[in-house]
């Protein structure tokens, strides 16, 4: 099976490329000096051949979408529907990769797989437009809706809140949003289940099992780190005001991957106490 990866040198990308060649499949990597994927003639010819096509190109400067939400809607929503229009050409399958950010962030149990969509912020406009595009471009889609993630390849909470709690001796960390915090890793080995077992075209939830704050997440991040937790100290989000509203509840449901037979990524605390030796080094 040929595999094409965009985005391919990000942080989810290098490691969806490493664990498709894992399984001793072809994969074609490309990054966005490489392919432009909103070069509608270019992402043709360059999915020619392919039997699977991941886009793992995003606009994620979430705060910078709100000043430049055009240029993020190219990236975002105008790219993946060339992407989807080629691999429905092509007769391929379309991975496209998106975030907990369609949602409203107010919900109290996890959100479902088809629940409302209602973005607050330009970043959550711009992706769920590109989860449109898909769905109207490309029948034999999957789309992956993740959210927190860190991982060995590239900057992320683990590895910023380690260097801080190092260099300062303590910090403050939001306590008041929730979710679940997820490995790279975990996200490239769940999308090559999902294509392994021919799963539903459809939405797909790759986030982590259980749920906790970033402030929780930042004292198990401390511990692994191998300094005392207790050095993270709870705060609110009214301390850490950004452009962009943050979700106050990212706790995304997994029961279309229980119907398509297919495994939910395992509980966040035991994940991390696996990712926490490739990540911080």
């Amino acid at each position: 099976m040929r595999w094409l990866v965009t985005g391919a040198r990000g942080m989810l990308g290098q490691d969806l490329v490493a664990r498709v060649r894992q399984d001793g499949h072809d994969v074609v990597a490309l990054d966005r000096d490489e392919l432009d994927i909103t070069d509608a003639a270019a992402v043709l010819d360059a999915v020619a051949g392919a039997d699977v096509v991941v886009n793992c190109a995003a606009w994620t400067a979430v705060d910078d979408a709100e000043t430049r939400e055009g240029d993020a809607f190219t990236v975002n929503a105008v790219g993946p529907q060339s992407l989807a229009r080629a691999t429905a050409r092509h007769g391929a399958r379309l991975v496209q990769v998106s975030t907990d950010y369609v949602f409203d962030g107010h919900a109290t149990r996890p959100y479902a797989e088809d629940g409302f969509a209602a973005p607050r912020s330009a970043y959550g406009r711009t992706k769920l437009a590109g989860e449109w595009a898909v769905r109207a471009e490309a029948p034999d889609h999957l789309i992956l809706r993740t959210a927190w993630l860190y991982g060995a390849h590239g900057g992320c909470f683990p590895k910023t809140i380690a260097r801080v709690a190092a260099e300062k001796g303590g910090l403050d960390v939001v306590d008041d949003q929730v979710g679940q915090p997820t490995w790279t890793v975990d996200v490239a080995d769940l999308a090559v289940r999902l294509v392994d077992a021919a799963a539903p075209s459809g939405t797909y939830h790759a986030t982590s099992s259980g749920l906790t704050s970033w402030f929780g997440f930042a004292r198990d991040v401390v511990a692994a780190a191998g300094m005392d937790p207790e050095i993270v100290r709870p705060t609110t989000s009214e301390g850490f005001v950004r452009p962009a509203p943050r979700p106050a509840y990212s706790v995304l449901g997994h029961d279309a991957l229980r119907a398509a037979g297919v495994e939910p990524i395992g509980d966040w605390q035991q994940r991390w106490a696996t990712a926490a030796k490739e990540v911080l080094v």
